[in-house]
């Protein structure tokens, strides 16, 4: 079960490293305009602030690979629940896409890392 609890810790830092990606180099260009659903001019005004929250996200993809290298649940867990906040609040505020391709994610995981503790 822990194998299991890694590899979707593992998927969620992928899920953000991806969307740093995007935020960061590929905002305002057809993938970006097409993940995000947005224009050319709306990519083009807000590129800064897309480039900063691509940023925050690859904190979030650098602090799970930190907690399954250092083999710290706790650390996982703790940047596994900043995931599942910023999706919630992502999908309340922004998109309810957000719901699922963050959130639920991250409370996937976290519901492994208990059961493959208890």
């Amino acid at each position: 079960m822990n194998l299991i609890a890694n590899i979707s810790v593992v998927f969620v830092a992928l899920i953000h490293g991806y969307i740093l990606i995007l935020e960061m180099f590929l905002w305002d260009k057809p993938a970006g305009l097409r993940a995000f659903g947005i224009s050319k001019e709306f990519a083009t005004a807000s590129k800064a602030l897309a480039a900063n929250q691509g940023l925050y996200n690859g904190f979030l993809a650098a602090g799970l690979i930190w907690g399954l290298v250092a083999g710290d649940n706790r650390i996982q867990i703790f940047f596994l629940g900043c995931v599942l906040i910023a999706g919630v609040f992502g999908a309340i505020t922004a998109s309810k896409k957000i719901l699922w391709v963050q959130a639920v994610p991250a409370l996937v995981a976290l519901l492994l890392i208990g059961l493959a503790h208890h």
